[in-house]
């Protein structure tokens, strides 16, 4: 008897659940999976992210730093994988040191070839911010995939060529 009761409360509830759904307009759900796919990302300290890697995994975080180099670190590590054909890694200086460019190497932060490729012109020293998603916290570090990266400003900005009159 008790058997029977709980599957009728089942049956009863998902059949509820689909009344309501068929209910609702297509325009309606659509509208409501848009403002749920908007990513939200949270401003976050370096230092704070690799103190703590495992309160921000699998979490959106924002990022403002200096870039300090592109390179391969991270690459092709199991744990982790991010291949080397398809990814760049950037390291950011430590912002616990303005005065020595010291890369920040327990963060790793991988881009896709094709966005690193837009910011081939960063120099060390240039204000970055990075966006993207914790995905791994490997070895005790955090390892970032970024989904956008914007150049803040250029540490040299380009000259102006001067026009020789001739």
């Amino acid at each position: 008897m008790k058997k029977i009761s709980i599957i009728l409360a089942l049956v009863i509830s998902l059949g509820t659940g689909a009344i309501v759904y068929s209910q609702t307009s297509p325009s309606a759900i659509s509208s409501q999976i848009a403002a749920n796919s908007a990513v939200q990302y949270n401003q976050v300290n370096a230092l704070d992210v690799v103190a703590s890697p495992f309160k921000y995994l699998h979490r959106n975080i924002l990022i403002r730093a200096k870039f300090d180099k592109f390179s391969t670190l991270g690459l092709d590590y199991p744990p982790a994988m991010r291949k080397s054909d398809k990814y760049i890694s950037i390291l950011i200086q430590r912002p616990d040191t303005p005065n020595h460019n010291i890369p920040l190497s327990e963060m790793k932060i991988f881009l896709k070839k094709e966005l690193a490729e837009k910011n081939i012109n960063l120099d060390a020293g240039d204000e970055i911010e990075i966006k993207g998603r914790v995905f791994s916290t490997a070895l005790g570090d955090t390892w970032i995939d970024a989904d956008d990266l914007k150049v803040i400003t250029k540490k040299n900005p380009p000259k102006k060529e001067e026009k020789v009159l001739e």
